[in-house]
């Protein structure tokens, strides 16, 4: 196993493992919660438990964050426990807003992480868009005219993290409130993994000047910050997802029938596993040694592409290679698998899809010079 881990981090697993044993399975299979009640026990065990407060940095310096590899190998834990996408397992983190200053710091960043506000990331544009969303400056505003088609979170949220072409200065992250005038939801939507979403238009909205982050011109990279925290935030719940389905195998293979054989028994079977574990194991080494760069200050954006969709794609294929082994009844719904199926092949497009990402990993390194892959 490509683990290596120091006493604190197995001391960390171990406590993801009891979270989610003890607490957190039964809150996920129990039927008779609706999703807020759900969401607040899972909450309060999390919390009891010290997983809530991970993402949210130290208390002095809000957005400092975990180090990837703690961050790694909790998720991945719960995960393979089956209960890492369950909401408020995390507790809201600063995200884009890591390190701002006043006014934002009050206004915005000190609610979202005390769960007063909440945040979404604005940052696809609609392919029949004219232009990308954009802005002029009007005195101390900015005036902001467009659209965006997938806000992670916006169904919900109560302002936007939101990539804006500012007239003569380039691209910005700002931070646009979704009541202000000329914000409004142009559609609300779920993704059959039961993620929810919404697509935003901006009909000359003004935006205090002071909700930019960071310097105009440098909001793209801020954006690319957030999204390769979010890939490998999804790296973790794959690589842990497949060891779960792996697990969900090894049992169907091992169980004994009614003649004495056991599915396992048969080389056709063996081959399909074996193939499947080495797989994961490419995965999840990928996703461990861009943990432990990143953690070394390394510029890991082509790492974490390439962990992202090795992670992505064999979780994939692991889950429809287990529903071919264990057969239909793996496609009953409620079973393990057939859940597992619809979730991760959401995530195989989310944060970039395989093809594009690939392409980008091409240019990172041939026209970049950037990684070590």
């Amino acid at each position: 196993m490509p683990d290596f881990l120091s006493d604190d981090l197995v001391a960390w697993r171990r406590r993801a493992r009891d979270l989610a044993v003890d607490h957190l399975v039964a809150l996920a299979d129990d039927d008779a919660l609706d999703t807020r009640e759900r969401g607040a026990r899972v909450g309060r065990a999390s919390k009891d438990a010290g997983v809530y407060e991970l993402a949210r940095g130290g208390a002095d310096l809000p957005g400092a964050g975990e180090p990837a590899l703690r961050m790694l190998v909790v998720r991945e834990e719960l995960a393979r426990h089956g209960v890492g996408h369950l909401p408020n397992v995390f507790g809201p983190g600063p995200g884009l807003l890591a390190g701002v200053d006043e006014p934002l710091r009050s206004t915005h960043l000190a609610p979202l992480l005390d769960g007063h506000k909440r945040a979404g990331f604005a940052f696809t544009e609609p392919a029949d868009a004219p232009r990308p969303t954009h802005a002029h400056l009007d005195g101390d505003e900015l005036v902001v005219t467009g659209a965006k088609s997938y806000v992670t979170g916006g169904a919900d949220a109560d302002f936007l993290t939101a990539t804006v072409d500012v007239e003569g200065e380039g691209p910005a992250m700002v931070v646009i409130d979704v009541d202000l005038p000329g914000v409004r939801i142009t559609r609300r939507f779920d993704s059959y993994d039961g993620s929810h979403h919404a697509a935003f238009a901006f009909d000359e909205a003004r935006v205090p000047r002071s909700h930019v982050l960071g310097a105009a011109g440098g909001g793209r990279g801020r954006a690319l910050e957030a999204i390769s925290a979010a890939r490998r935030a999804i790296v973790a719940d794959c690589v842990g997802t497949t060891l779960r389905v792996l697990e969900l195998v090894e049992a169907h293979l091992g169980t004994e029938r009614r003649d004495g054989r056991r599915p396992g028994d048969r080389e056709r079977a063996r081959l399909r596993y074996g193939e499947l574990r080495i797989s994961a194991y490419a995965a999840r080494s990928a996703a461990y040694r861009t943990a432990r760069l990143s953690d070394a200050g390394e510029n890991v954006v082509n790492e974490t592409i390439a962990a992202k969709v090795l992670a992505t794609e064999v979780a994939g294929t692991v889950a429809d290679t287990a529903v071919q082994l264990v057969g239909g009844e793996a496609l009953v719904v409620g079973h393990p698998l057939e859940r597992i199926v619809r979730r991760v092949r959401t995530l195989r497009l989310a944060e970039g899809e395989t093809d594009t990402l690939a392409i980008n990993v091409a240019r990172g390194r041939l026209d970049l010079d950037l990684g070590r892959i």
